[in-house]
């Protein structure tokens, strides 16, 4: 009688999710709509960030008209982080908050979670990562402990192979050589 496991998954991209000060109080709520949208929450914490710390975290919106208000309300309360795993992660994300304009993402994404939760277009309930590195640069300002190991490629991947896997198996490989087994066979 065979024992069937299912196959392992292996969540190669995150994002970061943030549910912004003026929608804490669904957060159950929120992160129940996640979960049943396919995403697995790997962290998440509850935090209050200093208007400083705002201003770092959203440094590409410097210098646009909302930046200084956008500072003022992140900074207004505390938020709630995660960071979370799928295939895909980014592009899903992004489509379940819907557009970054609560009121038009009402009328042209009825069910996105900005049309839910969101007010208007800066206070919006949540936020997403725009691309894989804004995702990753995210993540480790808000979460600095956690270990990220995108899947490397092209060149990357050639230079860990020669840094970490070629000088381990030449050095396993050759103390085999050295050794002289009694019966191979």
């Amino acid at each position: 009688m065979e024992i069937l496991m299912p196959e392992p998954q292996i969540y190669v991209e995150r994002t970061l999710a943030i549910i912004k000060p003026d929608v804490i109080d669904k957060e159950e709520e929120i992160e129940d709509l996640i979960l049943r949208s396919g995403f697995h929450i790997i962290q998440k914490r509850k935090l209050q960030l200093s208007p400083e710390q705002c201003s770092n975290f959203y440094a590409e919106q410097f210098g646009k008209v909302f930046f200084p208000n956008l500072t003022a309300y992140m900074s207004s309360g505390p938020i709630v982080a995660m960071v979370l795993a799928r295939n895909f992660a980014i592009s899903y994300w992004k489509e379940l908050l819907g557009p970054s304009n609560s009121l038009r993402a009402r009328i042209t994404h009825p069910h996105s979670l900005r049309a839910l939760y969101g007010t208007d277009e800066l206070r919006n309930g949540l936020h997403g990562s725009l691309s894989i590195s804004s995702a990753e640069r995210e993540i480790r300002f808000i979460f600095p402990e956690a270990i990220l190991e995108p899947v490397p490629t092209g060149q990357r991947a050639r230079d860990y192979l020669n840094l970490y896997v070629k000088p381990t198996l030449l050095a396993g490989l050759t103390a085999l050589c050295k050794e002289k087994p009694a019966d191979p066979m």
